[in-house]
């Protein structure tokens, strides 16, 4: 089965919602149209020219990003300046680029989960919450006999679960009247003809960015034409959602070792610390430019803050604190998300039939070069 642009956007926003994307972060698609169909879909930090060869050479059609292509708004689309030379290239070869940027790095298997598990925390935690996930409620009116089908959709679709239990649901029976109208092609009774029919209330709840997905399931697995249902929003709050993670490793290293086990991990040659841990047991991370949560890591018992784009006056007041702080590089930090983010797609395309190729960017887009 083809794959519809806007199926993949959807994927996307379910892992990470657009709403999530902090209030000066650009995300979303930004390039292209979200008709059409995706043959080929190629994962990469950020998008330039090599990227561009890269997608073009490999028949690529969409192009995800964690970086934004276009960070604040356009004045102009200039083909004699690199931007608006590469917004051209771009669309004349027919890409479309989608960016998840702040959004992925703050929900629940994005950005900072990945770094965390590329290093070895135990049950990591949010180092620096910035809310929890929003629940809604749907109840949908099933004709009697039809509700273990619709609770499998729903539970498929990923709703109905409540901590570690699924197919979490509750059901009571009742009467549905209608009249089927003009044109109708009712499940049962007859055109302009009041029905009675048994149904069973069946209610469920799921994660907000899951609304579209579950409403769908539960429709198309639905016997009637239309079918009857509510939405509902919860007040519960679900997993913490923000910036950075903390954890334990399974053994104490050396502030040596445990620099020898980032290089190896990150796959990076050489890193940036401060500070001298006598110890390394409790670590927390930050994908990107996270300086500024030392003071976080080091409330939070932290003995080592593993980041990117450290500062020089965020280095000494992480000396001053006592905290130590390892420089990774913002791209290493970050591009741990690649495979995450392809097995992710993978596994959303064989689960629904789609027939799609999700490739990972070989490119390295850092700027720096070290002599």
């Amino acid at each position: 089965m083809l794959l519809q642009a806007q199926t993949l956007i959807d994927y996307l926003e379910e892992l990470a919602p657009k709403s999530l994307a902090f209030d000066w972060d650009q995300v979303g698609l930004q390039l292209g149209s979200s008709h059409g169909t995706v043959k080929k879909v190629l994962v990469a930090l950020d998008f330039d020219e090599r990227v561009l060869a890269e997608a073009n050479s490999k028949g690529v059609d969409f192009i995800l990003t964690h970086h934004p292509f276009i960070s604040r708004p356009l004045s102009a689309v200039r083909t004699d300046q690199p931007q608006g030379r590469l917004i051209a290239a771009a669309l004349a070869a027919g890409l479309r680029i989608y960016v998840a940027h702040t959004n992925l790095d703050i929900v629940s298997g994005g950005v900072n989960d990945a770094l965390a598990a590329r290093l070895g925390l135990l049950e990591p935690e949010v180092l620096q919450a910035k809310g929890t996930q929003c629940f809604e409620k749907i109840a949908v009116f099933v004709p009697a006999g039809h509700e273990d089908k619709i609770r499998d959709a729903l539970s498929a679709a990923g709703a109905g679960w409540i901590g570690s239990y699924s197919h979490c649901t509750f059901q009571s029976p009742g009467t549905g009247t209608f009249v089927p109208g003009e044109g109708t092609n009712p499940y049962s009774g007859e055109q302009g003809k009041l029905e009675r029919v048994a149904e069973v209330r069946l209610e469920t709840i799921y994660p907000v960015e899951l609304r579209k997905r579950v409403v769908s399931a539960m429709l198309k697995a639905h016997p009637y034409e239309e079918a009857a249902y509510d939405l509902y929003p919860l007040l519960n709050a679900g997993k913490a959602y923000g910036l950075g993670r903390i954890g334990k490793l399974e053994r104490a290293y050396t502030l040596d070792e445990f620099c020898a086990v980032v290089k190896e991990k990150l796959d990076i040659t050489e890193l940036r610390l401060t500070g001298e841990a006598r110890q390394v047991r409790k670590v927390a991370v930050c994908g990107g430019s996270g300086g500024d949560l030392a003071q976080a890591a080091l409330f939070a018992g932290a003995d080592v803050l593993v980041t990117g784009d450290l500062k020089y006056h965020q280095a000494r007041e992480a000396e001053a604190m006592g905290i130590t702080v390892i420089d990774a590089g913002h791209d290493a930090t970050e591009r741990i998300i690649i495979p995450v983010i392809c097995t992710y797609l993978d596994d959303k395309l064989a689960q629904d039939g789609y027939e799609a190729e999700v490739l990972a960017s070989a490119v390295r887009t850092t700027p720096w070069k070290t002599l």
